[in-house]
């Protein structure tokens, strides 16, 4: 196994600016419960929307995770006396008063270096260690060590990281995965729920359950001892999900619940706040400027849904499947969210029985069977042959194919012959040269075509697998493999996406430029790799 070196919290990593003064106080883990920094568009508002608004820097999360130089009520306090005053200049006062953050870089390869080799060489380099943070900052500190997506992404992210634990896994750096999943089972235990990342600002949400998955993953390498150790984080992240649920009515939806007028429950993506989301600030404000005849919060509620979707964005949140204005996110029931939640119920029956808890086992599998039940009377499209989203609100489906009708594949609830029928979908209608299409629709958006994403080939090539479709399976995950390897090839990195039409290149779209690095590519190569045996024939 080879070694690690963290990138730690030292002077030259984060405080160069201040540690030539005198240094932010540190805190660390232990304290987060009661010490958590405000997120920036709390703690200094007016600085904050006068940056955000004035695109001070090109990338409006750039702001958000800058460390104040000293007490943000006092550097607050300093830009309102002074912003009216003749010759003040507002980047002169932001260079003044924080430390701009950084990127994650990305080395570039030796000369001729195999790309499993360089992915190698990038653990380390996307491994961080911030045991502690200084106390304006809007990281939050975790325990263990973490990796990184890579790029703009300086923080740990909830579904990213299950990838990049496959993917270290692989590597032989299975102490690396346990203390990820020690590190995502503190935070449910300090805050609740897994946030979307470990930010200040991503608090209000969570991301698509995966860790129970994470769990499975431990489980694999250290045996089921590992199911009744996160038995109650387990518990915890599923009552974060399943919130109000008991008071709820049918035809009604509370928090992440709804419950359909047979008595189904289901599960949509929400967020606990209905403002702009900090680090795009000005392009939600600007989504509600055009969302005519829709209240503001609302439609700020729906864009903060779509990213706990981790689906940010797609035509399957948008009323029109083209414009962002009609995002409508809340009003989804989603495939690929209740089959992950089912999932979950499955996983902590089979925690319970591993401490010899009966009643919840029987409960848990019995909830489970329910969902299931539930999955396949309502988001089951018997016209098309394939699972679909639903709209709750306007009681009907939603009919489009998406990669997210492989889910019920990859979490085995579906029946054979449906799984059959969903495999001829995808094969029809999902199938590109570089692998299996996001959706079919292509509106800008980076969830749609012609973009396709390493977590989700995963989910295909396991779910269908899974179900004996093993020649679609390796098309999928071998013309995948062709692709991310075209564009090392020519530009000696890997990136957060890619376009799927067989240009040879990275995906566009969204709402900033093209990431590399980069943590999920990275891990769900190594597994394809693994899986194909660096065979790509299958894919041509």
């Amino acid at each position: 196994m080879r070694p690690l070196h963290f990138t730690s919290l030292t002077c030259a990593a984060l405080l160069v600016a201040a540690c030539s003064s005198q240094p932010p106080a540190l805190w660390g883990a232990n304290d987060a419960a009661h010490r958590q920094a405000l997120p920036p568009d709390q703690a200094y508002p007016e600085l904050f929307e006068a940056v955000q608004r004035d695109q001070v820097f090109s990338d409006q999360k750039h702001f958000v995770d800058a460390l104040p130089k000293r007490d943000p009520a006092k550097i607050r306090a300093d830009y309102l006396a002074q912003r009216e005053r003749s010759g003040f200049d507002l980047k002169t006062f932001v260079t003044d008063n924080f430390i701009e953050s950084g990127e994650a870089d990305s080395p570039a390869p030796k000369p001729g270096a195999p790309l499993k080799e360089h992915i190698d060489t990038l653990w380390p380099v996307l491994s961080r260690s911030y045991a502690q943070v200084p106390q304006y900052s809007s990281l939050l500190p975790l325990p263990q060590p973490y990796v990184v997506p890579g790029g703009r992404f300086r923080e740990m992210y909830y579904w990213d990281s299950y990838f990049t634990m496959l993917g270290l896994e692989q590597s032989g750096d299975k102490a690396q995965v346990r203390q990820m999943v020690d590190n995502f089972a503190y935070m449910i235990d300090t805050y609740g729920h897994i946030p979307n990342g470990n930010r200040t600002y991503y608090l209000s949400r969570s991301q698509p359950p995966f860790f129970a998955y994470m769990v499975d993953l431990e489980a694999r390498i250290e045996g089921d001892q590992a199911y009744g150790r996160y038995l109650p984080q387990l518990q915890k992240e599923y009552a974060y999900w399943m919130e109000g649920s008991q008071s709820l009515q049918a035809g009604q939806a509370l928090r992440h619940v709804v419950k359909l007028p047979d008595g189904s429950l289901l599960n949509r993506y929400w967020d606990a706040s209905a403002t702009p989301r900090q680090e795009s600030w000005l392009q939600d404000v600007k989504t509600a400027d055009q969302a005519a005849g829709r209240p503001k919060e609302q439609v700020w509620r729906d864009l903060r849904a779509g990213a706990e979707s981790g689906w940010d964005f797609s035509s399957r949140w948008l009323g029109d499947g083209k414009s962002l204005a009609t995002i409508r996110t809340t009003s989804i029931v989603p495939v690929d969210l209740n089959s992950l939640m089912y999932h979950l119920e499955k996983t902590i029956a089979k925690a319970c029985q591993t401490t010899a808890d009966s009643a919840c086992t029987q409960t848990f599998d019995q909830r489970a069977q329910q969902r299931q039940v539930a999955i396949e009377a309502h988001l089951w499209n018997s016209a098309g042959g394939y699972y679909v989203d639903y709209d709750w609100r306007a009681a009907q489906q939603r009919p489009a194919l998406t990669a997210a009708t492989v889910f019920p594949l990859y979490t085995g609830l579906a029946s054979p012959e449906h799984a059959k029928a969903t495999a001829d979908a995808v094969r029809g209608g999902l199938l590109r040269p570089g692998g299996l299409a996001t959706t079919q629709i292509s509106n800008g958006q980076q969830w749609d075509e012609p973009n396709g994403w390493a977590p989700l080939q995963w989910v295909a090539v396991q779910g269908l697998t899974r179900y004996q479709e093993t020649g679609l399976a390796a098309q999928i995950g071998t013309r995948f493999l062709h692709q991310v390897q075209g564009v090392y090839s020519v530009q000696s990195k890997l990136v957060e996406k890619y376009d799927l039409s067989g240009m040879g290149q990275g995906g566009g779209g969204g709402e900033y430029e093209l990431q590399d690095g980069f943590g999920w590519t990275n891990g769900v190569t190594l597994k394809l790799l693994h899986k194909y045996a660096g065979d790509y024939t299958a894919g041509q």
